[in-house]
């Protein structure tokens, strides 16, 4: 069974594995609930969701109706005014058939603009601070893609108490200095505050540059089980993270065996050789 760890303030003991509900993007309900039951089975219990992926909140909404809420459950909204925040939000709540999420997260705050609206007033963050005393969630996070997210998380920390964060974190990604520094920085913040850490991005092998895209990720993902086990397991094993699985419902059952078979990390000289191998490359350059 993949191990559990208290989610930051929460309290509540989450999988380390999240299972990141992007892959169910453009899925049929029956192919939906294949991988619920078998993430289920492994023994996740914390699902990650969006406003904005596609059908993904109809399809764990299908679920709830028909078995009732199992899980830890997070969503995200993209909208950066509280007006619009608090409609996208309430959809939410309707499309996921439930009164109240667990984490309700603003999603990909980096850019300086759309940061300082979403957090300034009349922001989306005003509209989560009125659903949380409102009882219609019970924690706050804030997610970002890019290098310079793990700065914005520490400014957004210092600007509001999040209980969580959420951003990008690889062997590959980690290779960038300054990267590393800032993320490390953040980190130890969150340690210190007890505010969860969600990585994402994990099994990215490369940008699919020129290449058609064979997978519904954004990035090119790792695809052999012995490549996607190194890549997992070095993320967990630094203390306290999370790993939100992967963006395609076909790679999802891979992910979750990785997890599944964690025991220790690799060392560095195996993740090296496994960039040199497969000529891995960053995301973001």
């Amino acid at each position: 069974m993949i191990t559990t760890q208290v989610f930051g303030r929460s309290g509540h003991l989450s999988s380390r594995i999240l299972l990141g509900a992007a892959a169910f993007w453009q899925v049929s309900q029956d192919e939906a609930d294949v991988a619920i039951e078998l993430a289920l089975s492994m023994g996740v219990n914390h699902f990650d969701v969006a406003a904005s992926y596609g059908q993904a909140e109809l399809r764990i909404g299908s679920w709830i109706k028909r078995h009732g809420k199992a899980f830890f459950l997070a969503t995200k909204t993209g909208e950066r005014t509280a007006d619009k925040a608090r409609q996208e939000f309430h959809r939410s709540l309707e499309r996921l058939q439930v009164t109240q999420v667990d984490l309700l997260q603003l999603h990909n705050l980096v850019d300086a603009q759309e940061w300082e609206t979403a957090m300034g007033p009349g922001g989306a963050l005003e509209a989560a601070i009125q659903a949380r005393q409102q009882g219609l969630v019970r924690f706050i996070g804030v997610t970002g893609h890019g290098l310079s997210v793990a700065g914005m998380h520490r400014q957004a920390l210092e600007r509001f108490d999040f209980d969580s964060v959420l951003l990008p974190f690889s062997y590959v990604l980690a290779q960038n200095e300054a990267y590393l520094r800032d993320f490390s920085e953040l980190y130890g913040v969150c340690r210190s505050r007890n505010v969860a850490v969600q990585t994402i991005k994990s099994i990215a092998h490369a940008p699919w540059g020129e290449q058609e895209p064979t997978r519904t990720t954004w990035y090119r993902p790792l695809e052999n089980q012995a490549d996607i086990d190194l890549a997992v397991h070095w993320v967990l094993g630094h203390p306290g993270l999370f790993l939100n699985s992967v963006g395609d419902i076909n790679l999802l059952p891979r992910v979750l065996e990785a997890a599944n078979r964690f025991t220790t990390p690799p060392t560095t000289e195996q993740m090296q050789a496994q960039v040199d191998r497969l000529d891995m490359l960053p995301l973001f350059a």
